[in-house]
């Protein structure tokens, strides 16, 4: 079975990219004997659930990429089953360009890291938007926080198509405020 991913992301440019630097055949092997990676499984659904941050790449019709950081507590990205991915938009900077993106064109990609266990997952998927203030929202109750103040005016559905867990050498440790106090207990015993 072929690795999902792979197959969406090395186009023939890529492919020849790969070639010319060198890594055409390990790519090769990857992407004929490590797949499929197009069912989240409790790997990937137990990261996802500690993430408090994500990265998500949308297109625009004129063709320029667009990367927005978003953030909330740890599992505010639910996952709604094995290609179903879900989140909570709040009122923000009302630019709304990942939304308005996805309209014309309905592909994503999202990349989620654990900085201090040098860990990243990338996701490729179709999003879309429904307006949460509207009431019409199946599945509200399944991505509202309780404990945040915000109303949702958005809720973002992603069905994820591929994934790949990526190479952790040049991930920088960096930690949460929390993370931070978690370790300095440890180290002083507590």
């Amino acid at each position: 079975m072929t690795h999902r991913f792979a197959d969406i992301t090395f186009t023939d440019s890529v492919k020849v990219a790969q070639e010319r630097f060198g890594s055409r055949t390990h790519n090769q092997r990857l992407q004929e004997n490590y797949g499929p990676n197009d069912q989240l499984t409790p790997r990937e659904t137990e990261f996802i659930a500690q993430r408090d941050t994500f990265y998500l790449a949308t297109v625009s019709e004129t063709d320029w990429p667009y990367v927005q950081h978003r953030g909330g507590p740890p599992g505010f990205l639910k996952i709604l089953g094995p290609n179903q991915l879900a989140y909570a938009d709040f009122r923000g900077n009302t630019q709304l360009i990942s939304a308005g993106n996805v309209s014309k064109n309905d592909r994503c990609s999202l990349i989620l890291i654990d900085y201090p266990n040098r860990r990243r997952l990338k996701l490729l998927g179709h999003m879309r938007v429904e307006d949460g203030r509207s009431g019409e929202v199946t599945d509200l109750a399944q991505v509202e926080l309780p404990r945040y103040r915000a109303r949702v005016e958005r809720v973002v559905f992603i069905d994820v198509v591929a994934f790949d867990w990526n190479c952790p050498q040049h991930i920088t440790p960096r930690y949460t405020e929390s993370e931070f106090e978690a370790r300095a207990d440890r180290s002083r015993g507590d």
